[in-house]
């Protein structure tokens, strides 16, 4: 089973037409015939859009997501709307119940997110993201901006806070010879749909996925709540062999580094205390990311 998505998982762009959309559009139908099935724009409905890659390649686009998701049977949308317009987006697809949504625009209000927050608790969607790379399960589906190339399919999860940096973990794994079952970029913002918590719970229940990588960053208190999350499976006897990395240990106090979340306030929320959450869960924590491939073999030789 794959976590997620799969190559049957059939995605709407909202957002198409402009030119991040149509970009990574374009990617995903290269990569292993990622089901992209429509556009939506609302003044664009009725109308198609054609790659400017793949002379064969054409969507509809619709003026709603519901009226898409009708036409299509669609179940996840990929939302590329710039930030002043995409948390509208988001409540749309949920209000179109569109079973799993990926935000990728970033600099959406913090206003704007807990309105989205309050919709999507009360829905039956999942959100991944804002301010994310989306997800990719090698040589089957691909949604949003991770790169096809660097992937293998294989059998490591990779869940992270950072999109360079899950990269960086992929491009590590698919070098030691493991490869990936999925990477999930769950984004850097304080308010998002999916956590650590949600995807490590969906790794450890997947028989294909043997191992973890999990990386974090500086700010929130998200990654200790993993740790804790693993030493309670870890208790009911669910544990695989887990690497990690904490991004952000030379952060000074108060200054937000890159993300909007990775911010030490109050005293928490650094690096250490993040590292030592781990580690007692169990996880080795790489010193730098250009190991992460060698940790993680390094755990599973034992």
């Amino acid at each position: 089973m794959s976590i997620l998505v799969n190559k049957d998982t059939k995605i709407i762009v909202q957002g198409l037409t402009g030119k991040t959309g149509t970009f990574h559009t374009e990617q995903a139908l290269q990569y292993y015939g990622t089901k992209m099935v429509a556009g939506v724009h609302p003044k664009k409905g009725g109308e198609s859009w054609a790659s400017g890659v793949d002379a064969s390649a054409s969507l509809p686009i619709f003026a709603t997501v519901g009226e898409a998701r009708e036409a299509t049977g669609a179940d996840a949308s990929v939302i590329y709307v710039p930030p002043a317009g995409a948390g509208a987006a988001i409540i749309e697809a949920i209000d179109a119940e569109v079973p799993f949504i990926v935000c990728i625009t970033e600099g959406i209000p913090v206003a704007d997110m807990v309105k989205v927050k309050a919709k999507l608790e009360k829905s039956k969607s999942r959100l991944l993201g804002p301010n994310c790379p989306g997800i990719l399960t090698p040589e089957e589906c691909k949604i949003g901006i991770m790169p096809g190339s660097i992937f293998k399919k294989g059998s490591v999860g990779v869940v992270s806070r950072s999109g360079t940096l899950t990269y960086e973990a992929v491009f590590q794994t698919s070098n030691a010879g493991l490869g990936q079952t999925t990477a999930v970029g769950i984004g850097g913002d304080p308010v998002k749909g999916t956590e650590f918590i949600d995807v490590l719970e969906m790794f450890l229940a997947d028989d294909e996925t043997q191992s973890i990588i999990m990386i974090g960053e500086i700010g929130g208190s998200a990654e200790e709540e993993a740790a804790q999350f693993l030493k309670d499976e870890a208790k009911k006897g669910r544990k695989k062999p887990m690497a990690g990395f904490i991004a952000g240990r030379t952060a000074p106090p108060g200054r937000t580094m890159g993300h909007a979340g990775a911010v030490i306030s109050g005293g928490k929320g650094g690096a250490e205390d993040k590292i030592a959450a781990m580690e007692e869960a169990g996880i080795k924590v790489s010193p730098s990311p250009a190991k992460l491939g060698e940790t993680l073999l390094e755990v599973l030789k034992g």
